[in-house]
């Protein structure tokens, strides 16, 4: 009878149905609920397996050469439980200092640029300027001395090196800077550590598949301590990362490639032979303008890597540590090649001896300080036929 009544009256049948789709509504919104708590769980226990089986993996192919506790092995290899490879500052307040001066100074320098800037006003920016560079040395000087013990190992608190990835100049994340490596290795790194680092992944040759690198990752990232690494954190790591050797000659070759075209002739340098020198440069176009900017500073010279020291040493119109730039061709045409030793020279071929071998003649009230390298370093021919070609617009 109960049956009856309640399956029987079409009332009834839906008094049924509301509460079951009650209940049902209910229950899916609890399950809604919940869900970003479970799944938050499930990831949880996931990434805890994955660090697990990653610190497996680290033990048995990377402790080698990073040590057991990940901190690194002297001389050998950096730690990677470092506060370093996280980018933690111990010095944000000086950091903060530091930035806003530097940002004070190139504001002063953009100003001092300005062609409206009185002279008693750039006389205020170059004072000012000075304090600056004063000051930021002495805030370098002071947190390195602070944490000396980690220095000595390799450490910089200075700039941005406190940060390996900005270090490195490196955009991503710190996920991906250590998955990438672990897949490519370093394979040039065996110039400055006793052994390079090899590639781990198998698709570049080595035995571990993207996973079980991905565990390492995991397991490496643990290490971080985010704001609550300490000053012990930082002493107990045994090795510091290195940046590769001095890429300066590395630069200088590739800006010698541009520059030439790719023509092996034109990046070797000159070398110190005048007449040679001279003949060489005469195939040549020298375009004085280019030339006023390699002999200021102004662009990059093709084999030096960067700027000339020219106009550092040779004020425009007044004498500084070399004689003045005004009237360099004037009196190389009537004063130098009145020399005995320069006789049969031309004004050019003075000029070129002048430069690339500079101890050969001191013009008299001056001493000997010009760099030697200019003819087996720095210049090649075409940068030498443009600075010629200026110093004979010098005729004042």
């Amino acid at each position: 009878m109960f049956e009856r009544m309640l399956v029987g009256k079409i009332e009834n049948r839906i008094t049924v149905g509301l509460i079951s789709f009650m209940l049902i509504i209910v229950f899916l919104g609890w399950a809604a609920i919940n869900e970003g708590g479970r799944m938050a769980a499930f990831q949880q226990m996931e990434n805890a397996r994955s660090i697990e089986q990653g610190a497996t993996l680290f033990a048995s192919n990377c402790t080698s050469c990073h040590g057991m506790d990940g901190r690194g092995l002297a001389g050998k290899a950096p730690g990677l439980n470092n506060p370093m490879l996280f980018g933690h500052d111990f010095f944000p307040d000086v950091t903060k200092q530091i930035s806003d001066l530097n940002d004070e100074a190139k504001n002063l320098t953009a100003e001092n640029n300005t062609a409206g800037t009185t002279d008693a006003r750039k006389t205020e920016i170059t004072a000012r300027l000075a304090e600056i560079t004063k000051t930021i040395s002495d805030l370098d000087a002071k947190r390195t001395a602070d944490v000396q013990a980690a220095v000595a190992k390799g450490y910089d608190p200075t700039g941005v090196k406190y940060d390996r990835l900005q270090e490195l100049g490196w955009g991503g994340t710190v996920d991906n800077f250590i998955l990438t490596t672990l897949i490519h290795g370093r394979p040039v790194s065996g110039n400055y550590w006793p052994q390079a680092m090899p590639a781990w992944s198998q698709t570049a040759g080595g035995p571990l598949r993207t996973d079980q690198l991905q565990n390492i990752v995991n397991y490496i990232k643990n290490f971080d301590k985010g704001d609550n690494w300490t000053l012990d954190d930082l002493y107990a790591v045994n090795q510091f990362p290195i940046l590769p050797k001095d890429p300066a000659p590395y630069i200088a070759q590739i800006n010698g490639l541009i520059a030439s075209g790719g023509d092996p002739n034109k990046i070797k340098p000159v070398g110190k032979d005048v007449k040679a020198i001279a003949v060489e440069i005469a195939k040549l176009t020298g375009d004085p303008a280019k030339g006023e900017q390699l002999y200021h500073g102004k662009t990059n010279a093709a084999l030096a890597g960067g700027v000339l020291p020219c106009g550092s040493c040779h004020g425009q119109s007044s004498t500084v540590v070399g004689p003045m730039t005004d009237g360099t061709y004037t009196r190389a045409t009537n004063e130098r090649l009145k020399v005995p030793q320069f006789t049969g020279f031309t004004p050019e071929e003075y000029l070129i001896d002048s430069i690339v071998n500079p101890s050969d003649y001191i013009v008299p009230g001056f001493t000997d300080l010009m760099p030697k390298n200019f003819g087996t370093e720095l210049l090649n021919a075409q940068d030498l036929a443009d600075i010629i070609a200026y110093l004979k617009t010098m005729n004042q």
